[in-house]
């Protein structure tokens, strides 16, 4: 990724970048703070030594031989050792005597549908599903699709599997039956984990009959194990279909954990792609569940005796497995986990959530804060949120404005905030402020943690001074990554070692601003070539979002007969804000006028549309690719996956408006 233009939009958007407010962690939170200085020098000097360090956190079954085996682009962590998963998370705590500390305060959708799981009680029902795996003929290497809600069955169905060295792949409740299809057959799944349903608000949703229809594709799925959640009546196919009730709660509460080594395959997870098939992330034991253990302790700065912990995210995502299940439990942490949606019951539900269970640390996705930023700040002030110490975000890179709204509104200006970049494929955490030792910008992630190498490339591969962008990728192993592409090393090797050799890009643009501080700008494929300047999507989107009147906006690249590519917005507006008639009109003409003041002329968007919404998962992603068919005037794709999929069809319908608000 270059700067935008020769003629002056490079330096605007450098202008834009370059942020002078810095905000230090209060002296009380460093002081006590898990990282301290001289964190980062240790671990440059001998990253494996320092990653051996954090593995002692840890409980192995056989130590180590060898901490490192790097053949390029295929990597070991702790060759030789030993370890089991499962008993990390859960059974060690309890022989230590922490039975009884809570591991979950899990929340459901319908209010008052609340329960909480101790450490003890975990390991009893991860015991019971294990045993209910083996009388299903589940081995160690075996695959199992997971396709569940946010309900606890769903975390013990994970460690139950880990527990038997059989590598989960969790498919995102809200993927239609010819996504859970793929998945199934290219991991060669011969169990599923499932349940009648879920609720999506206020109402059950059902999950079963996607199953059913994804199995008619599936025949080498011998078991269906479903979670009673709903009571929705479900269909049945004898012989092939166990309720869990009947199956697991029969099993004795006692499973002793089998040791695997370090390299054993723990999950896959697929990622999905524009035109080829999505790929199966491949991730192993030991590696990842110190590189997760440790950036949680870090990162978040837990105090296990004290803090509670939320990350408000599914387990669908790599988010929910790596700090709503093993980060946490290896730490021994209490959770909070929520089924519903942020506005279930109302839209302070959230903050009903912290006040209540007394959240510590928040870690959520730049979306849902700019949601919960649209409804206004009402909501987060009417209830007591002074339990918060530490707050985190994640999945995108986020605005300044949000980030300011985050700190005021929720952080009560008292909250260090960790803006973290990673992805599936690297396991944890990446690039994060270290509270305690890092002075925060708002909208920048900083610099990569101890232990992992990072830098940002010119085309050639050559590392760019400060001020100037370029491509991130990641220049050294690290224990978290992932081992391949499920069943293709050659499309491992392809997609994420060939463009710059020896070094892992990660398919992010990103920027150093005048102190070498990094800004992560997105995917390069969100960037857009205009009269022969690329500009990033992401930095106009932060430019709209600058503006008093902007909720959220979302940025995609249209085919432009002058241009090559022209740039069309889609904005929702403050909840006070008229977005219809001339008031709507003169708000467009000042959101052009803004980008141009922001980053340049040559960036002004072709096209904006006002829209009380955008198109978003139900994990709360904006889907860009349903905006590039909006934009593109294409056949529109598959919207099943969608919280609200009337939304797009609506902007669609505005899109072709008579009158729609094309630049003049």
């Amino acid at each position: 990724m270059t700067d935008a233009a020769d003629d002056g939009g490079g330096e605007a958007i450098s202008a834009l970048l370059h942020e002078t407010r810095q905000f230090p962690a209060p002296e009380a939170f460093a002081k006590q703070a898990n990282a301290q200085p001289g964190i980062y020098e240790e671990a440059s000097a001998d990253p494996e030594a320092w990653w051996a360090a954090q593995a002692e956190n840890l409980t192995w079954d056989r130590h180590w031989d060898k901490v490192l085996e790097w053949d390029l682009p295929f990597a070991k962590w702790f060759v030789g050792g030993r370890i089991n998963a499962a008993y990390n998370c859960v059974d060690r705590h309890v022989e230590a005597g922490r039975g009884d500390k809570v591991a979950f305060h899990w929340v459901g959708e319908p209010e008052g549908d609340n329960r909480t799981i101790t450490y003890s009680d975990l390991k009893d029902m991860v015991c019971k599903a294990a045993n209910g795996l083996v009388e299903l003929g589940v081995k160690a290497g075996d695959r199992i699709a997971i396709y569940m809600p946010m309900i606890p069955e769903a975390v013990v169905a994970m460690l139950a599997c880990a527990r038997l060295g059989a590598p989960h792949s969790v498919i995102f409740g809200g993927f239609s039956s010819e996504a859970l299809s793929g998945r199934i057959l290219d991991s060669d799944c011969r169990v599923v984990i499932t349940a009648d349903g879920g609720y999506r608000r206020g109402a059950a949703s059902a999950l079963k009959p996607n199953v059913d229809e994804a199995l008619e594709r599936c025949p080498d799925v011998r078991s269906v194990l479903v979670v009673r959640r709903t009571h929705q009546d479900v269909a049945w196919t004898e012989g092939r279909d166990i309720w869990w009730h009947e199956l697991v709660d029969r099993q004795p509460p006692e499973h002793e954990a089998q040791s695997f080594d370090a390299e054993q395959p723990l999950y896959i997870m697929y990622t999905s792609g524009t035109t080829a098939k999505p790929k199966g992330i491949l991730h192993t034991t030991g590696g990842y569940l110190v590189h997760t253990s440790t950036t949680h302790r870090l990162v978040f700065d837990l105090k296990p005796e004290t803090d509670i912990f939320w990350t408000a995210a599914d387990i669908g995502w790599v988010t929910g497995h790596s700090y709503i299940v093993y980060g946490p439990l290896a730490n021994c942490a209490t959770s909070v986990m929520y089924e519903g949606t942020p506005d279930a019951g109302g839209r302070d539900r959230w903050w009903k959530i912290v006040e209540d269970y007394k959240v510590s640390i928040l870690y959520t996705a730049p979306t849902t804060i700019r949601t919960l930023m649209k409804w206004g700040e009402e909501f987060p002030e009417s209830h007591d949120l002074s339990s918060l110490r530490l707050l985190g975000s994640v999945g995108e890179p986020i605005n300044p404005e949000a980030w300011m709204w985050y700190r005021k509104y929720v952080g009560r200006d008292n909250c260090p905030i960790v803006d973290t970049w990673w992805q599936t494929e690297t396991g944890g955490i990446m690039i994060s402020p270290l509270p305690g030792i890092t002075a925060t910008k708002p909208g920048a992630a900083m610099k990569p943690l101890p232990g992992i190498g990072a830098a940002v490339v010119d085309n050639d591969g050559n590392e760019v001074g400060d001020g100037e962008g370029g491509y991130l990728v990641l220049t050294d192993p690290w224990p978290g990554m992932l081992r391949g592409i499920w069943g293709d090393p050659e499309r491992y090797r392809e997609t994420y070692w060939s463009r710059f050799p020896g070094y892992y890009f990660a398919g992010d643009g990103a920027k150093k601003d005048e102190d070498g501080d990094l800004w992560l700008l997105g995917r390069v494929d969100d960037v857009m070539n205009i009269s022969g300047h690329r500009i990033s999507t992401t930095e106009i989107e932060h430019a709209l979002v600058g503006h008093p009147s902007v909720a959220e906006a979302a940025v995609v690249g249209a085919s432009d007969p002058t241009t090559g590519q022209a740039i069309v917005a889609f904005v929702t507006v403050k909840g006070d804000v008229v977005a219809v008639g001339e008031e709507g009109e003169a708000l467009v003409v000042a959101l052009r006028e803004q980008v141009a003041i922001t980053i340049g002329p040559i960036a002004k968007p072709r096209q904006i549309l006002l829209t009380p919404e955008l198109p978003k998962t139900r994990s709360g992603k904006i889907m860009r690719r349903l905006l590039r068919d909006v934009a593109e005037h294409r056949e529109l794709g598959d919207v099943t996956t969608l919280m609200d999929p009337t939304i797009v069809q609506m902007l669609d319908d505005q899109m072709n408006a008579p009158g729609a608000a094309d630049e003049a």
